[in-house]
């Protein structure tokens, strides 16, 4: 993604980019397979339509976006049994008004304070979030007012499936960006994949597709397959460990890892989340399952007509069958529905889904490498399809300055 950002905004300059991808098809990490007509993006992923750079250099209409309802449907383990309080936005969802309001999550006065907190997150800019001094996001939900039912019910459920780890040591300035992004916008799907998004921003780019990368020079880049390529100057775009691999001594962030599986279920979605599109959470953390939803019940193009997808998200790289029986049974309990019978389409274990987001965070890496390479990739921003998209703006701007075709970068445009 960040490469594909980075030469659209060369060519848009007039300067010509090739980029060599090492797979068969473009978007690194933001893929879509298609299996017996199902779409599966590897791993789950949503797009939020109010990331800025987004709004800047991609079609949102083309992509035909559906979004999830903007709340969550969150189980707990109550005196008679399961137990299902449902929270949402009220300006989005207002049906959901009262039962976010006598949801048995936290006190009323925690809950108030932290929809404060996130509505702060909301009116200020990228820029100020990133001076504001840095603790873990759990730091700062306590800070905030959040009590600590609020945060182990509802709070820790979810943004472990976004942050990709359960302790909360994130950064509290990706926190408050993340909190920003979803006041400001409603998490959504491309009627056909993810893989659009890449796909779209593809069209223009001289791609080369298949072609692995084994060394990189200011001036050069030599293929596995030993043929080089001349340049005047040298964009890696890489995840974080081949650009390491590429670039000796290069610091990136540590791995956060994940696995998710695909169910068919054998009811139909409408059985299912009352057959919404709805992120569902465990607030009572029963099996190791940080999310699931049914897709379909947002995006029906990700199924065949008249079926349902489901998918299954836990914290790891999770490939045994043991695995698998506890994210089926964890499913059961979230649904409140056998799921013995349902059928497993497809598991997508992900060893480097994000990049970490530690404390102290710099959300402002450098782009900059040796002489003539420079660096694009959400571990140079923040760990996000924007943060992706600003770097690679950055690292174009970056090469058209140090090429004397440009002003000086400015880094001074909000990561959002």
């Amino acid at each position: 993604m960040a490469g594909l950002a980075a030469a659209r905004h060369l060519r848009a300059a007039g300067v010509d980019a090739t980029v060599l991808e090492a797979g068969p098809r473009v978007g690194g990490r933001v893929q879509t397979d298609v299996i017996d007509n199902f779409l599966l993006d590897r791993g789950f992923q949503l797009y939020n339509p109010a990331y800025a750079e987004g709004k800047r250099v991609l079609d949102l209409a083309a992509l035909d976006l559906h979004p999830f309802v903007a709340g969550a449907q969150v189980v707990l383990a109550g005196r008679s049994g399961r137990q299902v309080a449902r929270v949402g936005d009220p300006r989005r969802e207002p049906r959901w008004a009262w039962g976010s309001a006598t949801a048995p999550l936290g006190t009323p006065l925690s809950t108030a304070r932290f929809v404060a907190y996130a509505a702060s997150r909301a009116v200020r800019s990228p820029a100020a979030l990133r001076r504001a001094p840095d603790i873990t996001a759990y730091e700062a939900l306590r800070r905030a007012g959040a009590d600590r039912s609020l945060i182990e019910r509802l709070l820790r459920p979810f943004l472990s499936g976004v942050f990709l780890e359960h302790e909360l040591t994130t950064s509290r300035r990706f926190l408050d960006l993340v909190l920003r992004s979803f006041v400001r916008g409603t998490p959504s799907l491309p009627a056909h994949g993810m893989r659009t998004i890449p796909n779209q921003l593809a069209a223009g780019v001289d791609v080369r597709l298949d072609t692995p990368v084994k060394t990189v020079a200011d001036d050069h880049v030599i293929t596995d397959g030993a043929e080089r390529i001349d340049a005047r100057a040298v964009i890696v775009a890489t995840d974080p460990a081949t650009a390491s691999r590429l670039i000796p001594r290069l610091r990136v962030p540590a791995p956060r890892s994940v696995t998710t599986w695909y169910y068919r279920p054998s009811c139909t979605g409408a059985e299912l989340a009352n057959g919404e599109g709805v992120l569902v959470l465990d607030g009572a953390r029963r099996g190791p399952l940080v999310n699931t939803v049914v897709l379909t019940n947002a995006v029906p193009t990700y199924a065949p007509p008249g079926q349902a997808l489901v998918s299954a998200s836990a914290l790891g790289v999770r490939t045994t069958s043991e695995n698998e029986r506890a994210a089926r049974a964890h499913l059961s309990w979230l649904y409140g529905v056998p799921t013995g019978d349902w059928e497993l389409i497809a598991t997508y274990p992900i060893p480097y889904a994000l990049p970490a987001m530690a404390v102290p965070l710099d959300m402002r890496r450098s782009v900059h490498g040796p002489g003539r390479i420079y660096l694009a990739g959400d571990h140079r921003d923040t760990a996000s399809i924007q943060g992706a998209l600003v770097s690679g703006r950055r690292a174009a701007t970056a090469v058209l300055a140090d090429l004397g075709l440009a002003r000086r970068p400015d880094d001074a445009k909000d990561t959002a």
